[in-house]
């Protein structure tokens, strides 16, 4: 038996940057160990998971994304990555809204004439943490505030520092993040008004607990970057940059209680996975 797979590079349009991801076309979902045991052979941040739904009659994707050492709750760039194979390879029209199935709830995506394609996501909730001693010893240098971003399961860390010059500079201590438990850590501040293509923040993300030292381009940790950046900035409609070696570009639009993150992908690679 063979599926139809992909790695793509999610938020770019050009080939090599941004961040890969694998995408698997099953005919129905496949036992956990197996997709784990593909996960860890692709060894790319995420590799999603993609099949039909059990019921023939509602057309709503079943969506699961792996590390290469566990199942994530959400995940931005293999869910942009999974639809723009959706929209190249012809599993979904031009115009349709493709719905999935996760362990996020139903999320959606769509795509505009310029080729991005717009995802919808809840936003994630942030609270304050007085206590930062253990934050200051991973990153370095005190912060000016950090947060925890809850997601239904997890966590990541919120940390804001007081320039983009300190979030591209930044080499925190992984054993550090490793002892603090959760999901991420991810720094974040205002860019600078010259920053190249003039995004609002910048961000990088640290996630040595899942196996990723750190990701490129992460669409999930800007379900709390929107509402925190909308607040401080007084606007709802964002531009951002992931400032990571490989870099990417998203559009960020708070609404309410969902965030719609916006990118662009390219495909690199496409073939047979031999079960």
């Amino acid at each position: 038996m063979a599926f139809p797979i992909f790695q793509v590079d999610a938020f770019t349009h050009i080939p090599y940057r941004g961040n890969p991801a694998a995408v698997v076309i099953l005919d129905k979902m496949q036992p956990d160990d197996w997709l784990k045991s593909v996960a860890a052979e692709m060894n790319l941040s995420e590799t999603a998971f993609l099949a039909p739904n059990k019921d023939p009659f509602v057309r709503v994707w079943q969506l699961r994304w792996f590390t290469p050492n566990k199942e994530v709750e959400l995940c931005g760039h293999a869910t942009l990555a999974t639809a723009h194979v959706m929209f190249s390879e012809g599993y979904a029209k031009p115009n349709e809204t493709i719905r999935f199935g996760s362990l996020s709830g139903e999320l959606q995506a769509s795509k505009d004439s310029g080729g991005w394609i717009e995802l919808d996501f809840p936003t994630s909730k942030i609270e304050p943490i007085e206590s930062i001693e253990s934050i200051t010893a991973a990153i370095g240098f005190k912060p000016v505030a950090v947060y925890k971003a809850t997601f239904d399961e997890d966590f990541d860390y919120l940390v804001q520092v007081e320039s983009d010059e300190q979030v591209k500079e930044i080499s925190p201590d992984q054993s550090a993040i490793i002892s603090l438990g959760g999901r991420a850590l991810t720094i974040t501040a205002k860019a600078a008004p010259d920053s190249e293509g003039s995004p609002d923040f910048v961000s990088r993300v640290f996630a040595p607990n899942v196996g990723v030292p750190e990701d490129p381009v992460t669409g999930s940790a800007h379900c709390y970057l929107s509402a925190f950046w909308a607040e401080r900035l007084g606007k709802t409609e964002l531009k951002a940059h992931q400032v990571s070696a490989r870099g990417g570009t998203l559009k960020v639009t708070l609404d309410t209680n969902r965030t719609k993150i916006a990118g662009r992908a390219v495909t690199i690679l496409k073939g047979s996975l031999l079960k």
